[in-house]
């Protein structure tokens, strides 16, 4: 395989799966982020590169046309059908693979067609598929990205604002998004008349191959350098995330509009940030209920008294009644979480741990004596064989 290695970028075997992909990107992504290497440069590249692998490798369909053509299998506008067929259309006329990538002549073979002529098929191959590839008739809305974030136990709860910078697309300035740069202004191809495609071979299987004059863009004009062509040009943006009340661990965040730019005037796609919320040392979330295990003291558990509990909307004051035992649960009525879609709290679960006194005082040690004599009976007779 000619070009990047993905898989080698992410340190990831071929066959990895998808959950060892993201787990490999996450922790990659957190050494090489911007915003733990401020200004550094070689940071800043070596993020972008594992973003770009990542954007290649946790989509199935870039991973499959990437798996089988390359980098080559992931520009706009590349057609795999059109390449297998030009593969097996090799293969019919007794043309032998190369030595120089996908499917190469090699050798001094030659192809001739629509009054072309290629001396190797990676000159071929660059052709009919490579650059801009076929260009859209019309405008074409960019692709929905995904991008996770981590969100501590509070704020998960509560909601808030993180500022995070992210690898994203931003249409070439230079040249309006379009590619080309034309002195009398943007304008059709004349050469194919704008559908950025021109023929070049007749026989079993016909082709079609990216505009010489346009570079498949289908407009007028020279190639942008500052883009090189694609109308887009990759940067790292910085924006403000809003992080509604009650996210869990997999929640998605919809950013409008800030996914990969259209093309041709399109609308640019969305972004998805996954939240991946930091557990607490010692609230425990199940849905939009919380649990918690709460100490007492023994004279609480037997006497009764009222304790402080923490609670997402404050301390409350629970009232444990005489003779609470240990394990014994009460619920706070919508002290838990807020449903992202109802904005109605969950309860709060309190369960009891009755703690004895960390001593070896004596009188300590007798009152634990003189209490054996107020249990009836044996108290680990239900758990016997």
């Amino acid at each position: 395989m000619a070009g990047k290695d993905y898989y080698s970028i992410l340190g990831v075997k071929k066959d990895a799966a998808e959950a060892d992909i993201k787990k490999s990107y996450r922790k990659l992504a957190r050494k090489h982020h911007p915003d733990v290497n401020p200004g550094n440069k070689e940071a800043e590249d070596k993020f972008k590169s594992i973003s770009e692998a990542y954007e290649a490798l946790s989509d199935p369909k870039k991973r499959k046309s990437y798996d089988e053509f390359g980098e080559e299998g992931l520009k706009t506008g590349f057609d795999p059908e059109q390449a297998r067929q030009y593969k097996q259309w090799q293969q019919q006329s007794g043309r032998s693979r190369g030595p120089r990538g996908f499917g190469g002549f090699g050798g001094q073979t030659a192809f001739e067609g629509g009054g072309v002529k290629y001396s190797g098929f990676e000159d071929v191959f660059s052709d009919l598929f490579g650059g801009a590839g076929r260009a859209p008739k019309g405008p074409s809305r960019g692709r929905d990205v995904e991008s996770t974030l981590e969100v501590d136990f509070y704020t998960a709860i509560h909601g808030g604002s993180r500022r995070v910078s992210l690898q994203t697309s931003k249409p070439c300035a230079s040249c309006a998004g379009t590619g080309r740069i034309s002195a009398s202004g943007d304008g059709v191809c004349r050469t194919c008349k704008g559908t950025g495609q021109i023929g070049v071979a007749q026989g079993p299987v016909n082709f079609n191959r990216t505009c010489p004059d346009c570079g498949g863009t289908g407009r007028a004009g020279e190639t942008c350098r500052d883009c090189g062509g694609n109308g887009i040009k990759p940067t790292v943006e910085t924006i403000d995330v809003t992080i509604p009340a009650g996210v869990k661990d997999g929640s998605k965040i919809r950013l409008s509009g800030k996914g990969e730019p259209g093309t041709n005037g399109g609308p640019a796609g969305d972004l998805y940030i996954i939240t991946h919320v930091t557990p607490h040392s010692f609230y425990k979330r199940d849905g939009d209920s919380l649990k918690v295990e709460i100490p007492v003291t023994v004279n609480e558990a037997m006497n009764g008294a009222e304790i402080p509990v923490d609670t997402p909307t404050g301390i409350v004051q629970l009232k444990i009644p005489k003779g609470t035992r240990a394990g014994q649960r009460f619920r706070l009525k919508g002290k838990g979480a807020p449903n992202l879609k109802t904005k109605v709290a969950g309860d709060l679960y309190i369960t009891i741990r009755v703690q004895v006194p960390e001593t070896n005082e004596q009188e300590a040690l007798d009152a634990a004596k003189t209490l054996d004599r107020f249990y009836k009976g044996d108290i680990r007779q239900a758990i016997k064989l």
